[in-house]
């Protein structure tokens, strides 16, 4: 059984979302004694908060927890929010994981005596090891001191759920990473205008040589150093900023697509540059969107592309030729570099500009200038406290099921080894 709170218990996890339950699953295999500490009231992570139409963009043949790989009948597949929340329910169920919702961490500090205290609001607990579980969505990231007329309804991503949500009129959407990709079809498809902030995030196909491209993401991320090729593995990073890139413009939606900005452009949508600040309702952006949409869509051929290509190459794997890129030249008409609100009928922004870490309850001067605990593949430089779950913790996937669960095994291990 568990311990009690204000009791003393061998290990302590923060968060029962992917990371924290996988850690639970090799934590038990262990032998370890462990408890997870959940804030929310009910298991599902940060899927819960999801829009309503949205899918993951994992397909299921890379939903595989710890001891539960999928064994379905759909495995390009994809499944829905509420589907996502109840499999970790469901596994939850399956590991007996030791959760205690509705407890937030507050505090965590080296215990009388060694160890940790580890404060909840309501009780201590003290544990010989903490493995930090509480994932890479923790607080919505939004520019600082913008300043629009009250009338204009701001969201982040974060609190986005459908375009009912929304007042009647236009919509300008910031940021095109996945969320704001699938965001803006989720109110293109519910008949609004929207306008749509361009970023960097690169465009790639959903499938590339007879595969979803997220095989090949895996495939490199888990056996690529294997055959030398390693460019997305934790040491190849060019600078600790990167752990942060964004990801592919993919979708799960319709059974899984690609996202194009020139597409969604010929759909209606209003393509303008980066976001780059606000003067009494009018929107200021970079005036460049030739350029960037011509360098989002490079970032496939420049990267993943060939990674994947190489991998199929050294391994000597059976797959198709590679396909040839669907060029399309349309161009969006000139939009200038600022956007008034109250001229185009924008009633709404939605914000889909990503998350910041949250650490702010370690006593330990161990974050770094993104608030990034130092470790060395989980094992931070306080002994006892341990990292799953986060964006590169060992490689580029360590964040995403596929590659939470071997990073949380090598974290058990060493714990249990410490004894």
């Amino acid at each position: 059984m568990p311990a009690v709170a204000g009791e003393d218990t061998h290990t302590l996890v923060v968060g029962a979302g992917q990371a924290g339950l996988a850690a639970s699953y090799w934590l038990g295999r262990h032998g370890v004694e462990h408890v997870l500490l959940e804030r929310r009231d009910a298991l599902g992570g940060a899927w819960q908060d999801r829009w309503d139409s949205f899918y993951l963009n994992t397909p299921n043949f890379g939903l595989g927890l710890p001891g539960r790989p999928y064994t379905g009948p759909d495995p390009d597949g994809f499944i829905s929010r509420d589907e996502v929340v109840d499999l970790f329910r469901d596994y939850a169920r399956r590991i007996s994981a030791p959760v205690q919702l509705g407890t937030d961490v507050t505090r965590i500090a080296q215990g009388d005596g060694g160890g940790f205290a580890v404060e909840t609001g309501t009780h201590t607990w003290r544990a010989r090891n903490v493995v930090l579980a509480n994932g890479a969505f923790q607080l919505p990231k939004v520019p600082p001191a913008v300043v629009l007329p009250p009338h204009v309804l701001q969201l982040h991503s974060h609190d986005y759920r459908n375009p009912a949500q929304l007042p009647d009129g236009a919509v300008l959407v910031v940021g095109t990473g996945q969320s704001g990709g699938q965001i803006t079809e989720d109110l293109l498809d519910a008949g609004r205008t929207v306008h749509l902030s361009v970023s960097t995030c690169p465009e790639a196909p959903r499938r590339y040589r007879g595969q979803d491209i997220f095989h090949w993401i895996v495939q490199v991320n888990l056996h690529g150093p294997e055959y030398g090729i390693g460019a997305l593995q934790v040491g190849a990073l060019p600078s600790p900023a990167a752990r942060f890139q964004c990801n592919p413009l993919l979708s799960g939606t319709e059974g899984g697509h690609s996202v194009r900005l020139r597409g969604l452009g010929q759909r209606g949508v209003r393509l303008h540059g980066r976001f780059e600040g606000a003067d009494q309702g009018v929107l200021a952006f970079t005036d460049d969107l030739h350029q960037r949409l011509a360098l989002v869509e490079a970032g496939f051929s420049q990267r993943l592309q060939r990674l994947a290509d190489a991998l199929i190459a050294a391994a000597r794997l059976e797959a198709p030729a590679p396909e040839e890129p669907v060029e399309d030249h349309w161009l969006p008409p000139e939009s200038g570099a600022r956007l008034d609100l109250e001229a185009e009928g924008i009633t709404s922004v939605i914000w889909c500009t990503g998350y910041r870490l949250d650490f702010s309850m370690l006593d330990f001067p161990i974050l770094d200038e993104w608030n990034y605990p130092r470790h060395t593949r989980g094992v931070t430089e306080i002994p006892g406290l341990y990292a799953v779950g986060l964006p590169w913790l060992t490689r580029h996937i360590s964040a995403t099921l596929a590659g939470v669960g071997p990073d949380a095994r090598e974290v058990a291990e060493h714990l249990a080894a410490r004894g």
